[in-house]
């Protein structure tokens, strides 16, 4: 007797599910866009690492507070801001200091860190291009791609609704 069996989704070191709460999603989290193909929007989980500054405002839009670079090169302190359905509203974007991204920090006022949902956007400011950067597929062996620029620091692969990203 042959027995088959699937899981979806993350699994924790022993091989079980992990719960939503342990993927750092609320048990009632429901991602209504396609998790697959062109993305509608991402989920960018909080995390002490690339994305510590990722959450929520007062008003329940979502923010994204992050240091792109360039290369060898310039960085800068990048503040989006989006409304409470992902849609991208504004981008602050500066040369890096660091008494300015905290007080970029702190205008967003009793903020919260957690995951968001938003879509993929770009501008084009200080001759360069930032924002979560859609790269699509040249060719049928390769994936679609959305990387945090300039500096390609965060690149989020399907399936869209997973949080997690590779730097």
């Amino acid at each position: 007797m042959t027995v088959a069996l699937g899981v979806t989704g993350v699994t924790a070191g022993c091989g079980r599910p992990l719960s939503a709460v342990e993927r750092g999603q609320s048990d009632d989290f429901a991602f209504p866009y396609p998790a697959e193909g062109r993305p509608e929007r991402i989920a960018i989980d909080h995390n002490t690492f690339e994305a510590e500054h990722v959450g929520h405002t007062p008003d329940g839009g979502q923010f994204f507070l992050t240091t792109p670079f360039e290369p060898g090169g310039r960085r800068f302190v990048a503040l989006y801001l989006f409304d409470r359905d992902g849609r991208f509203v504004t981008a602050e974007i500066d040369p890096f200091d660091k008494e300015l991204y905290q007080r970029r920090l702190k205008s967003l006022g009793k903020m919260t860190f957690n995951r968001i949902v938003v879509e993929p956007f770009e501008v084009e400011q200080l001759g360069q291009t930032f924002g979560l950067v859609v790269d699509e597929p040249t060719t049928s062996d390769e994936i679609c791609w959305v990387t945090a620029e300039p500096g390609d620091y965060m690149a989020f692969a399907e399936p869209w609704d997973l949080g997690a990203y590779d730097t």
